[in-house]
């Protein structure tokens, strides 16, 4: 395996200037959720470049590759990344900014991509040297509800064949490049969406006897809302539950006849998330019986806990130690964001782990979904480099 490692290392390394070139292309040519025609045609000319064989049109703009070794092997491992980016203006003054104004691959799916397809470059120049197949997923849509992870999984991307393990990196700006970071079990919360419709009856606000407030019921639901927030952190499952958005189309003499209230619910525990939205239904409804109003509750279920399986991320992590040594790989605490890859690690086991992408020296410190995000692009290298290493030392284990 030494050999295998330093192969992996040289080739890497030579490929770097071309991946770089890669990542920068699909950053300057961003394209929304479901979105991402030309991201698509881009990557599957690179497969075909190549020689690399694929399908197209899964989901939608989705990518699927089957990349077998020359030995004998059963296992399969897929490897996701995402195509999607996000309706931001980009501040960045660079040669590869986005093209698109008010697009922007702000949270690293370009990194993603590029990453993948440098991962597949190796492997395909290695393949004498491995057995089994490496299922490589270009997923569309992560960014918006119902996540493409989920539509791919419908349209059967876990099967024929299906894989034993699934893994995916993410850019982490809080993490100098050169670095990697893991957590087993519970890494990330669901996420879901609040949307709540509260009827009064509006009217001239000098005549209070005939109207009823909607404003004023909104206002004691949230106080309501605020008082569960307190219970929830007593409990040990962290929870966020928060709004921010709120629209009453009145004026200073003018009561509306409704109220719109828009938040989010996240949690680390799939009991505790349906418990939690008995509680927000039964809240709502209590009030509106009290205050003869209408609440219209809506939770758009979103992205489930994601759960990083023990066994697998002991492995990958151990696998990470050999190639990167140990002083670049950390452990990383829990965190309350999301992401669709959650739909793949409930369906077969999963290791989702953090790519370092900061360096503080050049002044890229700026966080996901912001307009001057960036990386250091040398955690490319580190990124395909890695992949093809863990993807290979899966494959071998029996």
């Amino acid at each position: 395996m030494d050999n295998l490692k330093a192969e992996i290392k040289s080739i890497s390394s030579k490929i770097q200037e071309e991946i770089i070139g890669i990542r920068r292309h699909i950053h300057a040519h961003p394209e929304l959720s479901n979105e991402e025609v030309k991201t698509a045609v881009f990557i599957s000319q690179k497969l075909v470049e190549w020689n690399i064989p694929h399908e197209k049109n899964i989901a939608g703009n989705g990518i699927s590759v089957l990349l077998k070794g020359d030995l004998k092997g059963e296992k399969v491992i897929a490897i996701r990344g995402e195509l999607d980016a996000l309706p931001i203006f980009e501040k960045n003054v660079v040669p590869y900014k986005s093209c698109n104004d008010g697009v922007m691959h702000a949270c690293g799916h370009d990194v993603h991509s590029a990453a993948l397809l440098g991962t597949l470059r190796i492997l395909q120049q290695l393949k004498s040297q491995w057995g089994g197949t490496v299922k490589a997923i270009f997923q569309p849509a992560e960014e918006k509800l119902p996540g493409g992870g989920s539509v791919m999984i419908a349209n059967g991307i876990l099967e024929n064949p299906k894989p034993d393990s699934i893994l995916a990196l993410h850019v982490f700006p809080t993490l100098e490049y050169g670095k990697v970071g893991f957590r087993e079990g519970q890494y990330m919360a669901s996420a879901d969406e609040i949307y709540i419709t509260v009827t009064g009856k509006g009217g001239h606000a000098a005549m209070p006897g005939e109207y009823n407030n909607p404003l004023f019921i909104a206002a004691r639901l949230l106080n309501a809302y605020e008082n569960l927030i307190e219970e929830t952190k007593k409990q040990s499952v962290p929870t966020v539950i928060a709004f921010g958005k709120i629209t009453g189309a009145g004026a200073t003499n003018v009561i509306p006849d409704e109220v719109k209230i828009e938040g989010t619910f996240r949690t680390m525990d799939e009991d505790w998330r349906k418990n939690t939205h008995e509680k927000l239904n039964s809240i709502a409804q209590k009030i509106a019986t009290e205050t003869q109003s209408t609440i219209e509750l809506n939770i758009v279920i979103g992205y489930p806990c994601l759960y990083n399986n023990p066994a697998l991320t002991q492995q990958v992590k151990s696998a990470a130690e050999i190639f990167l040594g140990k002083e670049n790989v950390v452990d990383i605490p829990l965190r309350m964001t999301s992401d669709d890859f959650a739909f793949y690690s409930q369906e077969i086991p999963g290791c989702y782990f953090r790519l370092g992408t900061r360096n503080e020296e050049r002044g890229i410190i700026s966080p996901v979904h912001t307009a001057t995000f960036d990386i250091d692009e040398r955690a490319l290298q580190t990124a395909t480099g890695t992949m093809a290493w863990i993807a290979l030392n899966l494959l071998q284990t029996k």
